[in-house]
């Protein structure tokens, strides 16, 4: 009886969840005399993928299109997704596998900084990014939300790197691999359960951010898609069957991103991220 209302109420919380989602595919579905319909329609009565076609097919703005803000996400994600994995598993070796002054430090520092509200940083990070001329480029996205998704990274990171046994380095040692090979070879398979965790998390952060996107991009051609989600709200009306259609395509690298890596994620976390 017990298991029967706990497979209940957990079900309830996933539809709870879920339901949000659902009304944003249907009501994208939905022509948009169904949209503005005194009566809501739980259910599209004339689906239709003219809202899809008006934002894939239509200009933005003058002479920029969806996919083009599409683009410019996708490559500020990836490359932040790349660059902290490989920054974070570095650094995380290093405070897991080497003893040096201030370690502890560091590493209460990496529990601090994640404290400080983003907003506080927009003027700082606005100033030091106008210093390195790297405004209205795509890079100073990339470094700012490095910046944001490296504290958790190591941190997650090298609870990874600590639970490897030592032995299997040194092992590898004696047989003759070198520093590189064992990294390769031994470390990296085995804390690739670690990467994918840190990645989600990177490729959300880097994915839905808009503040600093519309701070630090000023040409329209360069925004990125949560900056170019504002345009569909006006003055005086909202377009409400763009803005759901254009949020589930908004919605969908996410969530594909997340399928493809989670079984590796969560049997490499049941695994215990060690493999004798």
């Amino acid at each position: 009886m017990k298991k029967v209302a706990l497979n209940g109420a957990g079900l309830l919380v996933a539809l709870f969840a879920a339901f949000p989602v659902y009304w944003m595919i249907a009501t994208s579905l939905k022509p948009s005399r169904e949209i503005f319909s005194a009566t809501p329609q739980p259910v599209p009565t004339h689906p239709t993928l003219e809202h899809y076609r008006d934002i894939l097919t239509g200009n933005l703005i003058p002479g920029v299109t969806f996919v083009d803000f599409f683009l410019n996400s996708a490559l500020v994600a990836v490359s932040t997704v790349l660059l902290s994995g490989l920054v974070a598993l570095l650094a995380a070796t290093a405070v897991a596998r080497f003893r040096f002054r201030l370690r502890t430090s560091f590493l209460i520092m990496l529990l601090v900084v994640q404290m400080i509200p983003l907003e506080a940083l927009v003027i700082p990070l606005f100033l030091m990014i106008q210093r390195l001329g790297l405004y209205n480029t795509l890079p100073s996205l990339i470094l700012t939300y490095l910046g944001f998704s490296l504290p958790f990274a190591v941190w997650m990171l090298r609870g990874f790197v600590a639970a490897v046994p030592k032995e299997l380095e040194e092992a590898a040692a004696i047989d003759g691999a070198s520093r590189a090979q064992t990294f390769r070879r031994i470390l990296f398979p085995l804390v690739a359960p670690g990467l994918v965790a840190t990645s989600i998390f990177s490729f959300i952060t880097a994915w839905n951010e808009l503040i600093f996107a519309l701070t630090f991009i000023n040409d329209q051609d360069r925004y990125t898609l949560p900056v170019a989600m504002t345009f569909f709200f006006g003055r005086d009306d909202t377009a409400w069957g763009p803005v759901m259609a254009a949020s589930t395509l908004f919605t969908l690298p996410v969530i594909i991103f997340f399928l493809l890596v989670q079984r590796r994620m969560v049997s490499g976390l049941v695994a215990g991220a060690v493999k004798g």
